[in-house]
Order: C-alpha cells, then structure tokens, then sequence
C-alpha cells in the first residue's frame, strides 16, 4: 500500500493542520506541513515566534489533539497562519523542529464527539433511487433541508488504517427463491462499498440552544477533511425501514490526516445550486459558499496491478453548502462541540465516470467494473485486499494528500 507523497498539495498557501509523532518528538503533538517538511508547531512556540499573538494559549501546540487550537476564535487560528506563512519565507526554523514526512507517523487529528453524515449531492440521491427503487426522484426532504442521520464516532480512523468486512444481517440473493422467498441470513458483507465525502471538522464550540445561520457558520468550521464512509450495501439494504442504516455504515470511517483550513480554501469558493424552494431564513446562504474541489477515488487489487481511477468528482456540485449543514444541525438546539465531524455525503457529478461509490459505478453491483492492469480482474464490489485510495485537489497547491484503506476479511 505505497503511497506517493502529494508534496505539491501542500505549499505555503495551504499549512494545513495534523498530529504526528516521530522518534525526535515521541509524543503525539500538532504539526503543520509544506511540502514533504513537517513542522512541529510547539518548538515554535517555545521558541517565541507565536509572541505576537496574545490570545494564543501558552503551550497549546504541546496536546495530543488538535481539539485545543481547534477551539480557539478562527480570528487567533487566522492570526497563527499569518505568522507561519511569514517565517517560513526565511530560514529561522529552530533546530529539530522539522522532520521529514516519511519519518513521522500520522495520528487521528482530532478527538471526536460526535459525527453526523449527510447525503448532499442530488445526482447521488438520484442515482440511488433509481438504481434501489427504479425511481430517480430524490427523497422527498431533499430541498427543503440537508438530510442526514447520526453516526458512529467510535469507528473513525485515520488514514492507512485498514478496513475489516463487516458481518450482519441480509437477504441471501443467492438463495434459488429469491426475491419471491426473502431468506434473511448473517455473515460477512457480501456488497462492501467506499463513498467518497469531505469532513467538516468543528472548531470554536457552539453552546446548546443557541442555533445558528448558515451565513455565520465559517466561526465554528475549523477545516475540511478528505472522509470514506465504508458502507456494507446488504446490511444497510435490510435495516434501512424504517429507522435508517445502522450496522451498514457503523463499522468503520476513514479520515485524511490533514485538516485544510478555511483560509486556505478561501480562493476556491464558487457559487452552488439556486434553492428549489423557499428556505427558512438559517438556511439562507447567497453567494459563493461551495468549494471547488476536485475528487478522484482510485482502487488499487490486492493482487497487484495498477490503480484504476473509479470516478473524478467536484464538491462544488453539492446541493446544499457546508455552512447550511452546520446551521441545520443546529436548528433544533443541538450544539456543536469541538472535533464534531459532519460528512457532506457522497460527491457525484451527473455524468457516468464522476461517480463517489460503486453504487452508483456499478449500478448495485449489476455491471461490472474492469480493473487496470489486471488479468481479467472485475468488481461489483470490493474484496478482500482491495485498496481504496482518495484524493482531493483544490489547486495552487492546496490540496489534501490521500485518504486511503485497505480491505481485511471479516473476523471468523
């Protein structure tokens, strides 16, 4: 499971945040990147190159979480971005504060409370419908607000952290009387699928009942991560009436180590869809509120050969914007604490070949996909051994390295 190293996602235009450690500095601790250099941001600190910034909190670079800074006003985080893009213009870095990419290890960025996904891509909600259903109308909700159920926190794992098929329960499409006799059996998932998201990383907390507008959301939005929400197609297909997916979607969830800050993106804000209905006014959000950036899913077979790109996608195409996620959530009173993540949902274009899932890639597993370099090999969907490999790519070197799993057979 190689990976190339995205040196050029990472200029001095995009300092995105992580957590690493590496045999100069054991203990987890939060970093930044330019290029293939990590920079560990608490020698700067110790150093005093932070001084100019009288609300950044003594030794906050020095936890095992980026949840502290996180937590901070966006106004103090912009601050430290300021500083860092003008030191790192000379040579002033102390000694031992940078390390080469290849020599640290990437931790979880963030400790999470609580993780929400949505489904915001109408041409996925689309698709889906018709591909389950044989209807292509989205769910009837879909316009008036971002539709969403609550997840799994406990499951999320940071990238390069591999993937065991999960077992439940479903219908057995094997059995000779099906679908006329519904034969409900447990065992491994026989329709493992990826689905290619971005994660909204909270920052700066909001307090339970207080609620919150679209148009105010960026206060509370630390970053933006690269998120695969591995789904077991069968085991959701089976628990989805009438209370939604459970065991389908709760096994595992993968996050790219790099949060990318709103700063960074802020030059690739693009308009998003006319709203179909009237909104309430939180959800309101004229202007440029999506993001365009470009999302490629690769499939690498375990039995070697080369990766074979599966769908190249855009956020900017999402329905509804990261801004009125948030303020959904929040309308009913719920706060938002640091280190929440809410999934945008998988990122599909219309067009056949921008496709986020083998849902929609391999219309529920009927058509066939032909891999690269293989001898014959084909998927339906994944198996075991199989590498699922994001990526994401704002432009002018912003970008956000890979999101990556590899598959493992189900436990015995």
């Amino acid at each position: 499971m190689t990976s190339p190293s995205y040196s050029d996602h990472f200029s001095i235009h995009n300092l995105p945040y992580g957590i690493v450690s590496s045999p100069s500095h054991p203990t987890p601790q939060c970093v930044t990147r330019v290029h293939n250099t990590v920079i560990f941001l608490s020698d700067l600190q110790s150093a005093g190159l932070f001084s100019s910034i009288p609300s950044l909190p003594e030794n906050i670079f020095s936890n095992t979480t980026l949840n502290p800074f996180a937590s901070l006003p966006r106004s103090t985080q912009t601050q430290v971005r300021h500083v860092l893009q003008s030191i790192l213009q000379t040579p002033s870095l102390p000694e031992s504060s940078t390390a080469d990419i290849t020599t640290v290890t990437m931790h979880l960025p963030v400790s999470i409370p609580s993780f929400t996904d949505y489904s915001a891509s109408l041409p996925h909600n689309q698709h889906a419908g018709q591909i389950i259903l044989n209807h292509p109308a989205p769910p009837p909700a879909f316009f008036h607000f971002p539709i969403g159920y609550a997840g799994r926190a406990s499951t999320i794992s940071v990238s390069g952290t591999p993937v065991t098929r999960p077992s439940g329960h479903f219908y057995d499409r094997t059995d000779p009387s099906f679908p006329q006799t519904k034969k409900v059996i447990f065992g491994p998932c026989r329709a493992l699928d990826y689905e290619l998201e971005l994660g909204i990383i909270i920052g700066n907390p909001l307090p339970r009942g207080q609620g919150l507008k679209a148009q105010d959301a960026e206060e509370h939005i630390f970053g933006l991560v690269m998120l695969n929400d591995w789904s077991a197609r069968d085991i959701q297909g089976l628990e989805m009436i009438p209370l939604g997916p459970l065991n389908g979607k709760n096994f595992a969830t993968t996050i790219s180590p790099w949060i990318v800050t709103l700063d960074a993106l802020q030059p690739f804000k693009t308009p998003g869809p006319e709203p179909r209905v009237s909104l309430p006014a939180h959800l309101q959000d004229p202007g440029e509120f999506n993001y365009d950036i470009s999302v490629v899913t690769e499939l690498e077979a375990g039995s070697g050969g080369s990766s074979t790109v599966l769908g190249r996608g855009n956020a900017k195409d999402l329905f509804w914007s990261i801004r009125q996620m948030c303020a959904h959530l929040a309308s009913t009173g719920c706060d938002l604490r640091t280190g929440d993540i809410l999934g945008t949902g998988t990122v599909s274009g219309e067009e056949e070949g921008s496709y986020g899932c083998l849902l929609e890639v391999t219309e529920g597993g009927k058509k066939r996909v032909k891999l690269e370099g293989g001898v014959g090999e084909e998927r339906g969907y994944l198996v075991d051994g199989d590498v699922v490999r994001l990526t994401a790519w704002a432009g002018e070197g912003v970008g956000f390295g890979e999101c990556v799993g590899q598959i493992l057979p189900a436990r015995n």
